[in-house]
Formats: C-alpha cells, sequence, structure tokens
C-alpha cells in the first residue's frame, strides 16, 4: 500500500545541474534549489524529486556515485543538502533523491578494493568478477584488462559503472555467487545503509534509478531483484515508515508488489510518453495530442495502461511524468496550445504526475553535443530559462563558463515572460494542478473509468463524480453522455452538453460535474 502522503502528491524534478546557479561558477547548485522553493510551490507542486547529487566523477551526469554519502562539491556540502530538507519540509514540500543501486563509478573506494590485487579483502565480492583476466562472462557485459585483479568485471551500463554485487539467481559458474551468500547480503545491507544516512538527515525517500537491475539472470518476473525489494521496504517500514520508494522500472505490475510506492511508465516502447507526446513507433506522427496527428488513437496508451492500472489499484501507483533528464521533451513534438490539452490529460490521471523542470514553460529540445555521457538527453538537460537577459536568468556566470548553452532563440520561453498571461502555459500548468488539489477525485486515489476511446470522438473519462474530456484534434467532434451534468468546473475551447450530448470544440478539454 502505497504512502497515505502520495495521494495528493505533484512531484516536480530538477536536474541540479541545470535549475539555478547562485555562485556564478556556471553549474546549478543546491543553494539554487532552496532560493526556488516558492516557485515550485506556486505551481501547485508539493514534492521534489532531485537527480544525483553526490560525489562522482561525472561520467554520466552523477549517476556513476563515487561516495553516497556525499554532497558533490559542485552543488555544495552536505549542510546544504540537510538545510534544503528543512526548507522545502518547512513550505510543506518532500523531498526525494535519487538512489543508484545497480552500480557505482569505478572510483569508488569499494571498487578500488575490490579491483585490488591483495584478494581477498572485505570487498572482494562487493561487485561481480568473473576468476579469469580474459572475458568468460557469457551473455553479460563486461570490461577486462582495466584491474589488477586477475578477473574481468560485469558493467551494468557504462564502462565506468561496475555492477554491484546482489547475486544470481540462477549462478551458473562457480563465480556467480547466490543471493543468500553473506558476501552478497553485505551489499544489500550496505545499500541500506546509505538510504538509512539520508533518511535520518531529513529525505523523504528516493526515486531509484534502473531499480530492476540487482540480481543477475534472474526470471522473467525479476522474482529475485523482487526479493531484494521486500526487504528494503521491511527495513523502511520499521524504520522510516513515511519513506517513499519511486521505481525506474516501467512495469509497475511488478514493482508495486514489490514494495515500490510508484512506478514511471514512460520508457516502455507504448509508455504514455510514446503515444501521447512523442510517436517514436510509427514512420508517420500519430502523436496523440499532435492537432493534425492523420492517424490518432488513444488506444496505444490505454491497452498497456489499462492492464497494469487493474493490476495495480490498491497496491501503488502508476506515475505520468510530462518527461524526464532522459528523454526529449515533449516540446519537441508539440506546440504550446498541444501541451496544454497534454498535461490536462497527464494532471487529471489517477497516480502520481512528475513535471519536469521547465516542461511547465515549454522549454524546448536544443540538438546538442554529448555532455557527461547524456548523448542525444543532453538536449534536454539544459538550464532552466528564468527570465529575459543574461544567460536566461539561470547564472550571473559567463556564457561559456555554463553547465551547457542556454536556448539561443530570440523566443525561448521563460518564467518571466508567461507570469502576466493568465492563458500562458505556465499558468495553464498552475490552474490544472490547482483544481486537482481541490478535488479529491482528481487526485491519485481517485475512481477512474474510461467512457469513450474510439477513433473520431473525443476521449471521456470518469474520475468519481466528475467527467471530463478531450478533444486534440483541429475539428468538432462529439459523443453522448450518461448522467446530468450540473456545471463546468474547467474547461479549455468550447465544450457543450445538451440532451446527453457532449459537442466539444476544436483543441478543448473539460472537466464537468
Amino acid at each position: 500500500m502505497a504512502k497515505k502522503w502520495l495521494g495528493d502528491a505533484v512531484f516536480y524534478e530538477i536536474y541540479p545541474q541545470s535549475f539555478r546557479d547562485t555562485n556564478g561558477d556556471g553549474i546549478g547548485d543546491i543553494e539554487g534549489i532552496v532560493e526556488k522553493l516558492d516557485y515550485v510551490k506556486s505551481l501547485g507542486c508539493n514534492a521534489l524529486w532531485i537527480n544525483p547529487c553526490f560525489d562522482s566523477p561525472f561520467r554520466d551526469a552523477g549517476y556513476d556515485v563515487r561516495d553516497y554519502k556525499k554532497v558533490a562539491a559542485r552543488y555544495g556540502t552536505n549542510e546544504d543538502l540537510y538545510r534544503l530538507f528543512d526548507a522545502a519540509h518547512a513550505k510543506g514540500i518532500r523531498v526525494l533523491l535519487d538512489l543508484v543501486p545497480g552500480h557505482t563509478s569505478e572510483e569508488h573506494p569499494w571498487f578500488r578494493a575490490s579491483a585490488s590485487a591483495d584478494q581477498p579483502n572485505p570487498y572482494t565480492n562487493r561487485y561481480i568478477w568473473t576468476d579469469q583476466w580474459y572475458a568468460g562472462c557469457g551473455d553479460l557485459p563486461y570490461i577486462a584488462g582495466e584491474a589488477e585483479r586477475s578477473g574481468s568485471y560485469i558493467i551494468n551500463f557504462f564502462k565506468c559503472q561496475p555492477a554491484l554485487n546482489y547475486g544470481f539467481l540462477e549462478p551458473r559458474q562457480p563465480w556467480q555467487l547466490p543471493m543468500d551468500h553473506p558476501d552478497v547480503l553485505a551489499t544489500r545491507e550496505a545499500m541500506k545503509d546509505v538510504m538509512r544516512f539520508w533518511l535520518g538527515h531529513g529525505c523523504d525517500g528516493f526515486r531509484v534509478d534502473m531499480a530492476a537491475s540487482l540480481v543477475k539472470y534472474d526470471d522473467g518476473n525479476k522474482s529475485g531483484t523482487c526479493a531484494i525489494w521486500r526487504d528494503v521496504r521491511r527495513m523502511l517500514d520499521a524504520e522510516f515508515p513515511e519513506a517513499v520508494l519511486v521505481a525506474e522500472w516501467c512495469r509497475p505490475d511488478l514493482s508495486l508488489p514489490a514494495g515500490f510506492d510508484a512506478d514511471f511508465m514512460l520508457n516502455d516502447p507504448h509508455s504514455h510518453y510514446s503515444a501521447l507526446l512523442r510517436d517514436y513507433n510509427s514512420p508517420v506522427d500519430n502523436t496523440y495530442f499532435r492537432k493534425d496527428a492523420p492517424d490518432r488513437d488513444i488506444n496505444r496508451f490505454f491497452d498497456v495502461y489499462l492492464k497494469w492500472y487493474a493490476a495495480t489499484k490498491g497496491v501503488g501507483h502508476i506515475a505520468l511524468p510530462t518527461c524526464n533528464h532522459d528523454t526529449l521533451r515533449p516540446a519537441y513534438r508539440l506546440d504550446a496550445e498541444e501541451l496544454k490539452l497534454a498535461y490536462a490529460f497527464l494532471f487529471t490521471m489517477p497516480g502520481v504526475p512528475f513535471l519536469y523542470y521547465g516542461d511547465e514553460i515549454g522549454m524546448r529540445y536544443l540538438e546538442l553535443p554529448t555532455k557527461e555521457g547524456g548523448y542525444f538527453r543532453t538536449g534536454s538537460r539544459t538550464p532552466m530559462q528564468w527570465k529575459a537577459g543574461k544567460n536566461l536568468g539561470f547564472s550571473e556566470g559567463d556564457a561559456d563558463a555554463l553547465y551547457l548553452p542556454v536556448d539561443p532563440a530570440s523566443d525561448a520561453p521563460t518564467v518571466e515572460g508567461q507570469e502576466g498571461d493568465p492563458d500562458s502555459l505556465l499558468n495553464t500548468v498552475r490552474a490544472l494542478l490547482k483544481l486537482r488539489h481541490a478535488e479529491a477525485d482528481l487526485q491519485a486515489d481517485g475512481p477512474f473509468e474510461v467512457l469513450c476511446a474510439e477513433k473520431g470522438r473525443p476521449l471521456v473519462y470518469r474520475r468519481g463524480s466528475l467527467t471530463l474530456a478531450v478533444n486534440p484534434s483541429g475539428e468538432k467532434l462529439f459523443t453522448d453522455l450518461e448522467g446530468e451534468v450540473s456545471e463546468a468546473l474547467y474547461m479549455r475551447g468550447m465544450a457543450d452538453v445538451n440532451a446527453g450530448r457532449l459537442v466539444m470544440g476544436p483543441q478543448s478539454f473539460v472537466v464537468l460535474r
């Protein structure tokens, strides 16, 4: 059962490098997040997810952790992060940190000890090593010839990210340790120790990177990895009962019963992001919220979503983000009017919504060279655009010192430029989130039922006592409704109900009671 406070939670994801630089070095910092907490609250967001801010050589933007218990110097100090927790809590904002449990940096002291020729030592089996210096790893990705130790090590992602050893569900070689091996259990306890450290200092939980990646040769249902997370959840429930875990797994039917409170629907080929916000799967762009999509079909999303929703209702939440640091921004495909309708849908669905910094003003994806292992993802990690002028308000430093360049376009969207326009994307987000907070039926646990998902008709769905409808097309659409309608709580474009018939004007959205 998910933690109660998630029922009315709306998260704001902050990529700390790019949010707000307060010391002029061109890189965002913790003080910049503290400075902008009132802004976050003004959006209607009452929780943060902060991408990794721990000590790192930054070969993968901080997802290569060198010290789990130390804030990276470029962001500040541990004390600065503790102060952020306190300042956020004072404003009613919870804070999740990004936990990377499956691998570390190759510069982590654990790995240096594990890679040493001086074997055995307490860290010999903290990582997965073969028993020979050349290959011999079967189908697992590995690195050889990089260590004094006579062995090759398994990696999870980049070369610099050796996999921590949580064991093998079905070991096939002598060097593949079972899940109950004492050294494997020590890895699990070390990660619990990291979690205790930050929760003890005021963190409210963790978004868990590559949450399904722990146990090797796991089965199709990830039963080994699920067993580890159930063990972690027992620890959290006993020691930190309000702590939340959000999985980067994209299989809520597996992750939520394993102890996670929420899981994203994002990276799967049939995810909400692909079907609703950017069509990855078709030579013709049928992104659902594109006004001129030639063959829009909401069931490309619902065919997966409804299955997972039914399997996890009452267990945990499906999280629908606008995007994240690993995906192209929605403004890559959608203009401001299309984004307003897309966000109206995302923010009125069950589960827990996540708003990626800058999506509230329609920040663009920029074509950029790779930075810190970002590759194509780099273009979604550019500095937040606060106001016109120097570096768009992100930093007072020199432009050539910035972590990444700001949008150079003369019409680059900014917070300041949208504040005064009640119909701006920024203020539309605020109005939608205000409505979500005001209506319990629109929150995470509110009832949900699809009423109409036919091609050529408006999408209509029910949340408790509320009926919602959206027409993203450029044409007038209609359908029949059951029941009485007393008022429209929110409307974009034109919507009219007469004698049980709902008529939706082009690019329209309505919430009816």
